[in-house]
């Protein structure tokens, strides 16, 4: 448990300098010595086998139920724990792993070269926008939502990235969840929702298999 709570804890401190860059990761308070320009060191927790217990990658990928040449898109993608396996499974699809520091983005590229994952292709972000080369059928963010700010023109944007058909899901950590953000930081299912209508999406699905997260799917709204 100690275990899963440090990878937890760790985990969701790269969501914060992923997305909002060191500087402003800085100013959150307990935060302050925290910084992520060293991949290869914070893969060795990132993508520690141990984390699959709670976050269980395969599931969520087969819940999410994408063709065999989806495109897909993993804001706030870290070192690969999750682009690298979509693009495992998706064989004939593309996939856009996106992270803010330059630093992962160049792990990224060289993760997918020694994989042989043709498909994946690392994007630097920025804080208002995803920086996606073209429509895609699935962005997810997984344990990074609570940190984007102007969270509805955010996704407004993200809308147009999205495939007239296209999903968002939106994996974070439950209000009762043993590891995670402090209390404070924790946003509801129920506020996700009002915040996403409010940018122009509906909920699609949603998936009660995670232990510690939520996991909610939308799309587009037609209104």
């Amino acid at each position: 448990m100690l275990a899963a709570v440090r990878i937890g804890a760790v985990l969701t401190a790269l969501g914060l300098a992923t997305l909002h860059g060191a500087n402003a990761f800085a100013q959150h308070e307990g935060h302050a010595d925290h910084r992520f320009n060293d991949a290869n060191k914070w893969a060795q927790v990132f993508d520690d086998p141990a984390r699959d217990a709670w976050q269980k990658p395969h599931e969520v990928i087969m819940a999410l139920k994408l063709a065999p040449d989806a495109a897909v898109a993993d804001i706030g993608a870290g070192t690969g724990y999750f682009a690298a396996r979509f693009s495992h499974m998706l064989s004939a699809g593309k996939v856009y792993a996106v992270d803010l520091e330059p630093d992962m983005v160049t792990y990224l590229g060289e993760r997918a070269q020694k994989e042989g994952l043709a498909n994946l292709t690392p994007v630097l972000g920025a804080t208002d926008s995803p920086k996606l080369p073209a429509p895609v059928d699935l962005v997810i963010l997984v344990d990074v939502y609570h940190h984007i700010g102007a969270r509805e023109r955010y996704f407004g944007q993200l809308r147009e990235s999205l495939k007239p058909n296209g999903r968002l899901a939106i994996i974070d950590f439950r209000m009762d969840a043993t590891m995670g953000p402090s209390q404070a930081m924790r946003i509801t299912p129920e506020q996700v929702r009002m915040e996403l209508a409010k940018a122009g999406y509906v909920q699609a699905e949603e998936h009660g298999f995670l232990p510690q997260q939520y996991f909610l799917v939308f799309r587009r709204s037609t209104q």
